[in-house]
């Protein structure tokens, strides 16, 4: 079982652009893992706990559940719509959420990973947490990014977070494969080792925050919402889940390879890469067990973050209206290099799809399936001549799919799609030079005419199914026009010359990729 996940949505805001990207990231590694031959398990969902979603409802004078309820459509309706192929839905004010959380609470309390202690500190309500001096800028205040701070004296239960700290600083020195990509594990090294190794609080008193987990063994406290939260990761993968829970039948041992949590890079620290394998370890599960974390960057404009505050933030649900779904999709994924930062520009995404996929690939399918139709009656023929420009054309798609596979295999989609776009460069410059137009104007070329045409409609198929991770649906139309009926049930593995049969009958193309065109205002 492959099992990747996505960090799962506050729904205390909208969905942007950052979201968007990375649940289009997940889902495109999801479908290459399956296309790969993997069992694949597909986990997103959303967080609806915390004081900020019961604040916001207090001011719409709606109960939280309900203000969650439709915060949570939002996010179904954009996944639905962007296409996501997921295969569970973690929602945490789910029962079963619920009953996971409590039982880890109460074995962690019976072991004695838990206490209980009076603290007077600094809280920032925006990140619902407690802040430290280390937290302080260089002029001694808590700045603009904690929002809101104030001071506070309460008791609560704390999770004995540095017992585990000697422990995760060795297993992070010994595992350079926990974070990914490298530079971003660089990040969590150095927060480890300026960590002042202090323990987490995991609760809120109701008297200040009912919106929450109970704790099982004091009702007078719920659950901190990161501990909460990172629990889904496993609760909706079925650990501690009865056998008529509906999830997946796991114990802590994941079945093949390890779990993959895709993140973005503002909650590597310390919600992922010090709380979460810290609970693990608390928990139970061994160094094998714990999950890969990927760590995607932002998507910035003009070097800035997006924010509400400066008037910048990306609508993804816009954009798909405006653009269409595929030119989003493909944009989202092929602009940005996995675990770096991007500026998004529209003017690009408008010029790599018409580029890339109207011009060139678009291109290909068309010239490919006329030409076909019109010389060859629509029969692929796989039994002309072949020369030197045909064997290069061939080795050409075999280096492309072996550098699609190292790419997608390093999670890196945007040099995946580049080996993809190289092809079909070379098959159309084949084509300039093969001219298939000029050789049908003398019968004693139509052997040569007919290898030329069955090798762009041989590479126009491979194209689509490699394509099919990111773009599955304009994949399924090639294949369609194909009349490859099961193109899109095939693997990688099974990509070798000669998936067209000779007399396979191609059908009439239709544009797959229609041109975005911009009208200039007056």
């Amino acid at each position: 079982m492959f099992f990747i996940t996505t960090a799962i949505d506050y729904t205390n805001g909208a969905p942007h652009i950052g979201h968007a990207y990375e649940k289009v990231l997940t889902d495109v590694i999801a479908r290459y893992r399956r296309l790969c031959g993997d069992e694949v398990f597909y986990l997103t969902g959303v967080d609806q706990h915390g004081q900020k979603v019961q604040q916001t409802a207090e001011k719409e004078g709606v109960h939280p559940a309900t203000f969650a309820k439709k915060k949570t459509k939002l996010f179904l309706n954009l996944w639905k719509k962007l296409g996501l192929r997921y295969d569970g839905w973690a929602e945490t004010t789910d029962d079963r959420h619920k009953a996971c959380v409590q039982a880890i609470l109460t074995d962690l309390q019976e072991r004695g990973e838990l206490y209980k202690k009076a603290y007077k500190g600094f809280y920032s309500v925006r990140q619902e947490q407690f802040l430290t001096d280390r937290d302080r800028n260089e002029s001694g205040e808590f700045g603009p990014e904690w929002g809101e701070v104030v001071e506070i004296e309460e008791e609560n239960w704390y999770f004995k977070l540095s017992a585990h700290a000697a422990w995760l600083k060795d297993y992070v020195a010994s595992n350079p494969d926990f974070v990914i990509p490298g530079f971003r594990r660089n990040e969590l090294v150095g927060a480890l080792a300026n960590s002042a190794e202090l323990d987490l609080c995991i609760s809120r008193p109701k008297e200040r925050l009912r919106w929450g987990i109970e704790f099982p063994f004091d009702p007078d406290f719920v659950t901190y919402v990161w501990f909460d939260a990172l629990i889904n990761y496993i609760s909706f993968a079925g650990y501690l889940a009865k056998d008529d829970a509906g999830l997946p039948d796991f114990d802590g041992t994941w079945k093949t390879g390890r779990p993959v949590h895709v993140i973005g890079k503002d909650i590597l620290v310390p919600a992922h890469g010090i709380y979460w394998p810290s609970m693990l370890h608390a928990i139970g599960f061994t160094d094998e067990q714990l999950p890969q974390i990927l760590v995607h960057g932002w998507w910035n404009i003009k070097g800035e973050k997006m924010s509400k505050s400066l008037g910048n933030v990306v609508d993804p649900d816009e954009l798909a209206d405006k653009f269409g779904v595929d030119a989003l999709r493909y944009y989202l994924v092929r602009d940005i290099t996995t675990g770096k930062d991007a500026d998004f520009d529209l003017d690009r995404l408008v010029m790599l799809y018409n580029q890339e996929l109207a011009n060139e690939l678009g291109n290909l399918c068309n010239r490919a399936l006329n030409m076909n139709a019109r010389y060859c009656g629509g029969a692929v023929k796989t039994g002309g001549e072949t020369n030197a420009d045909d064997i290069e054309l061939r080795k050409s798609l075999t280096t492309v799919t072996a550098d699609y596979r190292a790419a997608m295999d390093s999670y890196d989609i945007a040099e995946g799609l580049k080996a993809i776009n190289r092809h079909v460069t070379a098959c159309n410059a084949y084509a300039e030079r093969n001219k298939p137009w000029e050789l049908a104007k003398d019968p004693a070329n139509q052997p040569r005419l007919e290898s030329v045409l069955a090798h762009l409609v041989e590479s126009l198929a491979h194209c689509a199914l490699l394509l099919s991770p990111v773009l599955p649906e304009p994949a399924e139309r090639i294949a369609a026009q194909l009349r490859v009926d099961n193109l899109m049930d095939l693997q990688l593995d099974d990509l070798k010359w000669g998936i067209i049969p000779d007399g396979h009958q191609t059908g009439k193309p239709k544009p797959v990729f229609p041109k975005i065109v911009i009208e200039e205002s007056e």
